[in-house]
């Protein structure tokens, strides 16, 4: 098991590569060697190397093959006129704590590959021909992509295409942009885990949406904050599909803009739509095609979802299907369904025991409270955070306050935060600036959040940000996570 050290600025590629103080010059010199299972390739924090990094080797289950990076400073970037990391038919590799950017091709591309973990990684600019996804993995098994970030790509964020086993977990993805991307497009894929992800499409030139899942098999898409595009999730064939407790929201621009959708390119059976929370947008859940189609839509369930701010129905559907549309809220003004007169006929989609509320608001609370009792009774953890949620409508310029812990619950009564973004908070506080604003925290939880009109789009709709915050309760035995999503209303601050 062989380190091999790669430094642009101070290494040569006559030295041996094995220490610091020996690293080679170029990604090419790597190349030339057989790699190992167990060998790592680091590169040097500060480095940027102007070409393709082709892994042609495999590791094994137990020794992967890792490209990381090493040293203090600025992650190594990899620029490429052609794709910035590519490999076919090399298995058991990691890739972690690089950026790529202004490729030509995908960011990272590999087919026919299997058990390979990209973690920490940031991706921007990338496919400047438009071709394929900032990360595109295909025909391969058992990929898992988290904790990294892709940001203004051309192209899909993610292109995954017949992947059995992927993970997307934790991402972050702003501005997939082109005439065909979506923030993640997955193709005739199975065992997928699409979980704790940020995509934003408020701001891409792109018709289509967030997240397309075509013709898959098993799949869970929960706990994602899921922002802009035309659609939200398209899930138009597929076999046993769970979305749940995903917060949708700024999907419109089209009258057939919709939360989530399905049933229009082939069979879906098994669908389970549960506590999503769907808001400012056209249609909710939407069981349709362009066309009339033989295909089956069968044990469609839609529940325990929340709709708020919506253009059209909840519910929609107008082709052949076999469901119910139970335990759901609406907010007053929501249409809850638009059934056609000939499904309502045949009684193959039931309605029942929905409600509609003046405030879900304050509904949305009193329930977020509840839940954080139940949960610690059930599970017995000693801390429980549950995620916040700042609405901007108006601003006049001075912060929006609230706190963090109000509805988080610890065992021993005491509460303390920790972490903000991804430093620690100190006895004064701590203050980031994010995308569209500046926050200022403090240990108690409590924030105050002041907008930069002069970073805000000039148009209408809503944007969004995302803060991640870590609890204790005065010990460093028991803590919790979760996150801070603040939604900017355009349309109330430019009227």
């Amino acid at each position: 098991m062989t380190i091999y050290y790669v430094n642009s600025a101070a290494g040569s590629d006559r030295n041996s590569g094995t220490t610091q103080n020996s690293a080679f010059a170029t990604l090419s010199k790597v190349e030339s060697l057989t790699l190992k299972p167990g060998d790592s390739v680091l590169l040097a924090k500060g480095s940027v190397f102007n070409e393709q990094f082709d892994i042609k080797y495999s590791g094994s289950e137990s020794a992967p093959i890792t490209i990381g990076s090493y040293g203090t400073g600025a992650a190594p970037v990899i620029h490429s006129g052609g794709d910035g990391i590519h490999s076919l038919y090399a298995s058991n590799i990691v890739i972690e704590n690089l950026k790529i950017s202004n490729t030509g091709g995908p960011g990272i591309y590999a087919g026919n590959v299997k058990n390979w973990t990209v973690r920490d990684v940031e991706i921007a600019k990338t496919g400047l021909s438009q071709s394929d996804g900032a990360v595109t993995f295909r025909s391969s098994q058992n990929v898992t992509i988290e904790d990294s970030k892709i940001t203004g790509v051309n192209g899909d964020g993610f292109w995954i295409e017949k992947v059995n086993g992927i993970k997307l977990l934790n991402n972050t993805v702003t501005s997939a942009n082109g005439s065909r991307a979506d923030a993640v497009q997955m193709n005739d894929s199975s065992n997928i885990l699409i979980k704790g992800n940020h995509l934003d499409q408020t701001d891409a030139d792109s018709p289509k949406g967030v997240i397309a899942l075509v013709r898959a098999t098993n799949a869970v898409i929960e706990d994602n904050v899921l922002t802009g595009g035309g659609f939200g999730i398209s899930a138009p064939a597929g076999k046993n599909i769970a979305i749940r407790d995903n917060d949708i929201s700024g999907y419109h621009g089209y009258d057939w803009s919709f939360a989530i959708g399905l049933g229009d390119q082939g069979n879906s059976q098994d669908y389970d739509i549960a506590g999503n929370y769907i808001h400012d947008g056209a249609w909710g859940v939407v069981v349709t095609a362009s066309s009339d189609t033989s295909y089956s839509r069968t044990n469609i369930k839609v529940h325990d979802n929340v709709f708020d701010d919506l253009t059209q129905a909840a519910l929609k559907v107008d082709r052949p299907a076999s469901g119910s549309f139970y335990d759901n809220t609406m907010e007053s003004g929501v249409k809850a369904t638009s059934i056609s007169p000939a499904i309502a006929d045949a009684h193959t989609f039931t309605v029942k025991n929905n409600q509609t509320v003046a405030n879900v608001d304050t509904m949305l609370a009193s329930s977020v409270a509840e839940t954080a009792v139940m949960t610690e009774a059930s599970a017995d953890s000693a801390v429980v955070a549950v995620h916040d949620n700042l609405k901007i409508f108006t601003d006049t310029g001075a912060a929006h306050r609230g706190n963090l812990l109000e509805n988080d619950s610890s065992e021993n009564g005491t509460l303390a935060l920790r972490r903000f973004g991804d430093e620690s908070v100190g006895k004064h506080g701590l203050t980031l600036t994010g995308d569209y604003g500046v926050i200022h925290v403090d240990r108690e939880g409590n924030y105050a959040y002041t907008l930069d009109e002069t970073k805000l789009p000039d148009h209408s709709g809503h944007v969004s940000e995302s803060f991640s915050y870590g609890i204790n309760d005065g010990t460093s035995h028991h803590s919790d996570t979760d996150t801070l999503t603040v939604f900017v209303h355009l349309d109330g601050l430019l009227s």
